[in-house]
């Protein structure tokens, strides 16, 4: 029996509440299908997603079953930036599941469809979807175009650096704000908000060939009612997020985030979404998949085009098709055929000839976007897991955005404990080449994991400093991050990891190719591992914990139970 009709059975209040609201009588013996969206004004990846929450709903009722909105808005990365509603951020990702559940557990569904596009909202639905294990199917809001001459919003740090040190005008920077997000939908680059949207179908969640779709694309909405269709299905046939998430599955989409340079964010959302599956999934597998799975794909941050152009050459598929030798066709996924079959599919159903449609009204080739396996950007994934005294638990370096003088260094530390001591040290002059700019105390447990967006674009946008100095930090980073930022590093400041005991000057070395992340001097000075060792220990036996940055709320909750980053930041209880 379907789960909505066990519940009238025990709570005869069920039929007439939902007459209240409009239901009919014969609606209530249908297959239910709990529609869950991130719709509110909050943001342009959010604020159109009611017009596809609307049109799955349609899909639903117009074919047997009845469909129930629900809501829980996410907040906005940018709008956060700058801040410290930014700490908000990775914490919003653990309320948003958990309101989904509570959602979910409290008036129980067939099915669930789950309606998200950005860096927050589509990994907490991804992780609801997990938790719960419904028959479930996940909707991705698409991309927004690019503005004028092709500008994106992760452009929009540069602009704020150049206008800080007046470099250009307050006209030239107005524009740029004005134009750099020109529709909704995801913003236009890989960022955390596609590479989540990309996950999504990666890991069979959604349809083949609906992650990064345009926003304002008919195709998309047209997708929407099919959504609706299929939730109905899945209702019946019983496919639940447990038959698709295996092992097998993650890592079929870890072997796609490498291919596309994925935002580092992913670290803490991929293994979030594994722990609901119980299934725990650690940084040297992210390592190993990144070793052999070549980055192909020509999206900024790392690459030319804007994200849009990402489906014109094929999307998820294309990427697909280039490291099929990789992956593990078998899998089962949302479809209820295997992901060799549903690739096998789209090419007989002229899939691509649309997609190239568009590239060629814009004077592109396919091989401009996605390049081959045969002839990569990089012949390895964009990411790297650096371990050693200064992170022994690890830290994450997307290297493919990182200058090759800066792949293997030694710089001389510089540290602060918040960013916004950190920025002001870069815009001001303060920080010198060949410095290490150490930010602590900016963890899950220290201030909740903010990204340390800015301060990036300000080191990236001053040529001084750009190819000579690093970022180093317990925080995150803006899956728009361009240059050499390490972060994550864990054990975080606040758990008294080594990052809370680096002082003034100690030289600091990065070494990518073998993936080490040392502190080997003091003052200046080289020491030896054992010199190193020993110094470390007397600096912990004088250390003291910090008094808690939050102790109320959402923050207080999320920064006493938060895990490390390696594991994947979420909420764990014990």
């Amino acid at each position: 029996m379907l789960k909505s009709q066990e519940l009238r059975k025990v709570a005869p209040e069920v039929d007439p509440l939902r007459i209240g609201m409009g239901w009919k009588v014969k609606d209530l013996e249908k297959p239910q299908i709990m529609i869950e969206s991130t719709y509110g004004d909050s943001h342009p990846g959010s604020a159109h997603l009611l017009d596809f929450v609307k049109e799955i709903e349609r899909g639903i009722n117009e074919n047997g079953g009845k469909g129930a909105k629900y809501f829980t808005t996410d907040i906005c990365d940018g709008q956060a930036q700058g801040h410290d509603g930014m700490n908000y951020s990775l914490t919003s990702r653990e309320f948003i599941a958990d309101m989904i559940e509570i959602q979910a557990g409290a008036t129980p569904f067939d099915a669930g469809v789950f309606v998200a596009s950005c860096d927050k909202g589509m990994p907490a639905n991804l992780m609801a979807a997990a938790r719960l294990n419904i028959p479930s199917i996940v909707f991705t809001g698409g991309i927004m175009a690019a503005g004028p001459n092709m500008l994106t919003l992760e452009q929009l740090g540069t602009y704020s650096a150049r206008f800080e040190r007046g470099e250009i005008t307050k006209e030239e920077f107005c524009y740029a704000k004005e134009n750099a997000c020109p529709s909704c939908g995801a913003c236009s680059f890989m960022g955390t908000a596609s590479t989540m949207q990309v996950m999504a179908e990666a890991l069979g969640l959604a349809l083949p060939g609906t992650a990064l779709l345009p926003a304002i694309s008919p195709d998309l909405m047209t997708k929407a009612y099919e959504v609706g269709v299929r939730a109905l299905e899945l209702a019946k046939e019983g496919i639940r997020p447990s038959d698709i998430l295996t092992e097998k599955a993650f890592e079929n989409a870890i072997m796609v985030h490498a291919a596309i340079a994925g935002s580092s964010n992913s670290l803490l959302h991929i293994p979030a979404i594994a722990h609901e599956i119980g299934i725990e999934l650690d940084a040297e597998k992210f390592d190993k998949i990144h070793r052999e799975i070549p980055y192909i794909l020509n999206i900024r941050p790392s690459g030319f085009y804007p994200g849009e152009y990402f489906y014109y050459a094929g999307g998820v598929p294309a990427i697909m098709e280039e490291i099929k030798e990789f992956l593990h066709l078998d899998v089962m996924t949302v479809t209820g055929k295997t992901l060799g079959e549903n690739l096998e599919e789209l090419k007989k159903n002229g899939y691509y000839e649309r997609c190239y449609t568009e590239l060629e009204k814009r004077n592109v080739k396919k091989e401009d976007i996605i390049k081959t396996t045969t002839n990569p950007i990089q012949k390895q994934g964009a990411l790297a897991i650096l371990k050693g005294n200064l992170a022994p638990e690890g830290a994450v370096i997307k290297h493919s955005a990182v200058p090759k003088e800066m792949q293997d260094a030694v710089l001389k530390a510089r540290p602060f404990d918040s960013e916004e001591e950190a920025i002001k040290a870069v815009l001001t002059g303060v920080i010198q080449p060949g410095d290490a700019i150490i930010i602590r105390y900016e963890g899950p447990k220290g201030s909740g994991m903010p990204e340390m967006f800015y301060t990036t674009e300000a080191i990236a946008s001053d040529s001084r400093i750009s190819a000579s100095t690093a970022l180093i930090t317990d925080g995150r980073f803006s899956g728009a991050t361009r240059g050499p930022a390490i972060g994550h590093v864990s054990p975080e400041a606040s758990e008294g990891g080594p990052i809370a005991l680096i002082e003034n000057e100690d030289l600091i070395r990065i070494n990518v190719a073998e993936r080490k992340l040392e502190i080997i001097g003091v003052k200046g000075e080289e020491k030896t591992p054992e010199e190193i060792d020993k110094i470390l220990k007397e600096r912990k036996s004088r250390w003291i914990k910090p008094v808690p940055k939050y102790t109320k709320g959402p923050l207080g909750i999320y920064t006493r139970f938060a895990v490390s980053p390696m594991k994947g930041g979420y909420i764990e209880i014990k």
